[in-house]
């Protein structure tokens, strides 16, 4: 099985997703995006296999959000802040043949695997 976790290993959240796919025997290929930024496309392609509105993916409480006002961006905006500003995109997003999904709390890979 195909494992990608889009990884943060400054975040607790992040680690203990990783923790629980190790756990099952599974060497996933870790994107840390913070060192490797996500391209806009690569984003909007990301976000479109979870299914989700984008702002379901973005860090609110980061300071930056605020610096550059995005309370009210609409999604052009919200997608050029998480390519300029990586730290916006919320972790871990986990990728496998059965779908993605940000999984806070870690426990939720459970079912992508």
């Amino acid at each position: 099985m195909t494992v990608t976790i889009h990884h943060n290993p400054g975040c607790s959240n992040s680690r203990g997703a990783l923790e629980i796919i190790r756990s099952q025997g599974i060497e996933p290929a870790v994107v840390e995006y913070l060192k490797a930024p996500l391209s806009r496309d690569e984003l909007v392609a990301l976000v479109q296999k979870m299914g989700v509105p984008l702002r379901e993916v973005v860090r609110t409480k980061e300071a930056v959000y605020a610096e550059l006002g995005l309370e009210r961006a609409d999604d052009d905006a919200l997608l050029n802040a998480i390519a300029a500003h990586p730290i916006l995109l919320n972790r871990p997003i986990v990728l496998t043949p059965k779908g993605a999904r940000l999984c806070r709390p870690p426990e939720l890979v459970r079912d992508l695997l």
